[in-house]
């Protein structure tokens, strides 16, 4: 569809991704337990220099002790402890001994870890996956620990054993690619090639000698840079839940170096797009455009012919009511590659999320899409059509006209008690479903406060609607 059932507001994140350096640096474990044990074991592999004060410790602490892996202070915490040191780690269990380790540094400026307690801590610990140097760290802000291991289980079983052997290899060859490949859009398709292709997978499959001599050969000759080539991929980015986005969708939000979207497109949805993207809103509602269609298309075209990767992402599918192909005509006339992914439309996903089905045997043989607005004003329906029987009706932009498109219905011989729905913001947490009858489809949209974006769902299919939806006659029907 081009406009989606509804939009997400802007999402926050409690805890700030980072990853600190803390190779030569020095920390401080409070605690000699085996939850302590665990921290030091990260804390080592990071190259920290680790004191661990506790009055006692177990026997692996103990063991590192004697290898000289780590220094101990065998009593209580004071603050002095803090002179120095990059990080704090509190893994008592005591309340009282922790809260007095998190005030301490808290007081000094220093970033503090409490095991078990992120209302006192300044980090998280995450569950980690480590494929050195490539490390994936999984947080849910303290409130699901078991949760974050289940996905480093699941990310450590897709994840080859010798991925962190070809972030390696990639490092060797930077500095020489960088020198023969001074572009910096053309040498990120360079590392896209390489990772995406042969010379990646032999190198995982444990091959690297060959892999590095055809990589010597690769960066040395002229031809491997070309100029980069301009593409616009026209992607829909579904009705609104991140979940729906098709997994092309998803690998071109990724590449892409400039992000043009529509008003349709939620916060969560852009948060996939590559972080170093360009973006550029393009959003279009009811007599107020940010930028003319004709200002769009040249603006694609545009950025294509400087060699950049476009994504216009539309909400839903853009080939349904999304303008979709009008933008593809003007680019393939300008001669700018475009190619067009599909995404699920308002109609399947609104009406899915409902639990409508667009067809169904007792009902519906056929659904007809059809937009709510015209090029001036009323669309030029064939109303008698959509008002026949065993059909599904859905329509598109058609909050502000759900009454005259009612009225139109009811002349060619629809029922006027023929079931409707209005699915407002379908597939997101805010999504309100209301449902009613044909005759008062216009008075439903003013009494629930519907303002959009939203679907109109016109049929008998509507009685199979999730029961909590229907309306106490609706049901006794449907029933």
């Amino acid at each position: 569809m081009g406009p989606s059932c509804g939009t997400r507001g802007v999402s926050f994140v409690r805890y700030f991704p980072a990853f600190l350096d803390l190779n030569g640096r020095s920390a401080l474990v409070v605690g000699g337990g085996e939850p302590a044990a665990r921290k030091v074991r990260l804390l080592l592999r990071a190259g920290a220099r680790v004191t661990v004060v506790a009055p006692r410790i177990g026997a692996e602490l103990a063991q590192l002790a004697a290898q000289g892996a780590l220094r101990v202070v065998g009593r209580g915490f004071v603050a002095g402890d803090l002179r120095g040191q990059a990080v704090v780690l509190a893994t008592t269990g005591r309340a009282p001994v922790d809260e007095r380790v998190a005030e301490a540094a808290r007081t000094a400026g220093l970033p503090v870890n409490v095991v078990d307690r992120p209302d006192l801590s300044s980090f998280i610990m995450p569950a980690i996956v480590e494929r050195d140097p490539v490390v994936i760290g999984i947080c849910t802000g303290g409130a699901a620990p078991v949760l974050a291991r289940r996905i480093r289980a699941a990310i450590e079983a897709l994840l080859p054993a010798r991925l962190g052997r070809l972030a390696r290899f990639a490092e060797s060859f930077r500095g020489s690619v960088r020198a023969t490949i001074p572009d910096a859009r053309a040498r990120l398709r360079f590392w896209e090639r390489f990772f995406e292709g042969p010379l990646a997978g032999a190198i995982l499959a444990g091959d690297e000698r060959a892999a590095r001599e055809q990589m010597l050969s690769l960066v040395n000759r002229p031809h491997a840079a070309p100029r980069p080539e301009g593409v616009v991929h026209i992607v829909g980015a579904g009705p609104g839940d991140p979940d729906l986005l098709t997994l092309r969708a998803l690998r071109l939000m990724q590449q892409a170096d400039v992000v043009v979207y529509d008003k349709l497109v939620g916060a969560e949805i852009l948060d996939y797009a590559r972080r170093d993207a360009e973006r550029i809103y393009v959003g279009k509602s009811k007599g107020n455009h940010a930028r003319t269609q004709d200002q769009i298309n040249e603006l694609l075209a545009a950025h294509a012919r400087t060699g950049k990767r476009v994504l216009r992402l539309k909400g839903g599918d853009p080939f349904i009511f999304g303008r979709g192909g009008e933008e593809r005509e003007y680019l393939r006339r300008a001669g700018v590659r475009v190619e067009v992914v599909p995404g699920i439309t308002a109609a399947t996903g609104c009406a899915a999320a409902a639990g409508i089905p667009l067809t169904h045997r007792d009902h519906a043989a056929a659904a007809t899409f059809v937009t709510g607005h015209g090029r001036n004003g009323e669309p030029d329906l064939d109303w008698a059509a959509l008002a026949r029987a065993r059909h599904t009706l859905v329509i598109y932009m058609g909050v502000s006209t759900a009454g005259r498109t009612a009225a139109r219905l009811i002349e060619h011989g629809m029922a006027p008690d023929t079931p409707v729905a209005i699915v407002e913001n379908g597939t997101l947490d805010s999504q309100k479903t209301a449902i009613g009858t044909l005759v008062r489809l216009g008075a439903l949209v003013a009494e629930r406060g519907i303002e959009g974006p939203a679907i109109i769902v016109v049929g008998e299919v509507v009685r199979e609607a999730d029961a909590a939806a229907l309306p106490e006659r609706l049901h006794a029907l449907a029933v």
